[in-house]
């Protein structure tokens, strides 16, 4: 494997690091994002920012005026998001609108891909089903009509930036034959209620509950596999999240106990703080391992041992044990610095929690590991 980037990639990269350059939290303090606080909205001049310098449309064809290039170019921007815990629905509506790329009508992708690359139009994803816990493809039914519509009835739970995205991308099972498909199902919409929701960062999700909302056919996608190839690219993004947030926490425990003196000494010069360091570090690396590793797998479709759910699952276990690891450090290191919530340190925390335990927490991703490797014995 080489996971030497590409110049488009490497292009992808820089123009992120330059993006988001100045807008971590303990650069620009927001009442919006003081503790306990909610935001009402995703960081909307972000957002236009994002679309004028072609990062919301990366992935999309050029006859959508996007780049055409792949998930590891997406992990590239993620990874650079995180860093400065940039609020704004990048993955979901990325993933969402190559879900309708891939797999969508003529009529649906002519309609809203091109807007959703300007930024005009933002979609997000309902991946967690009626519980959190419970597989997301089973909590809504879908039941087609003889007029040719197709009706949901069914609850999602912590559906993202549902109170401010335009449409939400909702995997469904069929009424008849079980079959997994997907609707673009609009905020607005008869049929649909959102109740709100508070996640550990302070943003706002949704219960997504659909009663008998009436989805035409072209909003539909019905691809086998569909729902599993978005499933696990929004695995992977949230683990280039988990990887991103990782760096910039440790960084900033370097740089404290760099300059914090005890006994007339920097603390980074201590040997048990040295240590202790080194194994968040080592945690990174394996985080940016398997992360490349299942990029690079969901992007390419490379044949190996195991489907490409097994990276997947492998760089979620890593994402979710890592950053945890990484930021009960950072506190510890941090003194009490660390437990003082107006300290920037305890934002990286509080995303931290939500991006260890989003789309599964590590224990079941080692479940769904083990069953993969269960059912191929030759790996």
């Amino acid at each position: 494997m080489d996971f030497t980037f590409s110049e488009e990639q490497q292009a992808a990269l820089e123009a992120a690091k330059a993006l988001f350059a100045g807008t971590a939290p303990d650069k620009v303090p927001s009442p919006a994002l003081a503790p306990g606080a909610v935001a009402d909205d995703f960081d909307r001049t972000l957002w236009t920012r994002l679309a004028d310098t072609d990062l919301l449309s990366l992935l999309l064809g050029p006859e959508y005026g996007g780049a055409g290039l792949d998930p590891i170019a997406l992990c590239l921007v993620l990874r650079e998001s995180a860093k400065a815990l940039a609020r704004t629905p990048l993955l979901e509506n990325t993933a969402a609108a190559i879900a309708l790329q891939a797999h969508g009508s003529t009529e649906a992708k002519e309609e809203l891909l091109a807007r959703t690359g300007r930024g005009e139009l933002v979609l997000t994803v309902a991946a967690h089903g009626r519980t959190g816990h419970d597989p997301a493809e089973l909590a809504v039914i879908a039941r087609h009509e003889p007029n040719g519509t197709w009706v949901l009835d069914g609850t999602q739970t912590a559906v993202p930036w549902a109170h401010t995205a335009d449409i939400i991308l909702v995997p469904a099972h069929t009424h008849d034959s079980g079959r997994t498909v997907l609707a673009l199902v609009p905020r607005h919409h008869n049929g649909v209620v959102l109740t709100e929701q508070i996640s550990t960062t302070g943003e706002r999700l949704a219960e997504l509950r659909l009663d008998s909302a009436e989805i035409p056919e072209r909003h539909l996608l019905h691809a086998d596999g569909a729902w599993e190839e978005l499933r696990l690219l929004l695995t992977t993004g949230t683990c280039a999240l988990a990887l991103g947030l990782g760096e910039k926490v440790l960084e900033m425990t370097a740089e404290y106990t760099g300059r914090r003196e005890q006994f007339g000494h920097p603390l980074a010069t201590f040997q048990a703080v040295a240590v202790q360091a080194a194994d968040r570090y080592i945690d990174l690396r394996a985080m940016e391992a398997t992360l490349w590793q299942a990029a690079w797998r969901i992007s390419s479709g490379a044949p190996g041992a195991l489907p490409a759910a097994g990276d997947v699952a492998t760089a979620k276990i890593w994402a979710s044990e890592g950053v945890r690891r990484v930021v009960q450090t950072a506190q510890h290191l941090h003194g009490g610095f660390g437990a003082d919530t107006d300290y920037t340190l305890h934002r990286y925390h509080a995303w931290a929690k939500h991006l260890e335990l989003s789309l599964g927490p590590a224990a079941a991703h080692e479940d769904a590991l083990g069953n993969l490797m269960a059912a191929h014995p030759l790996a």
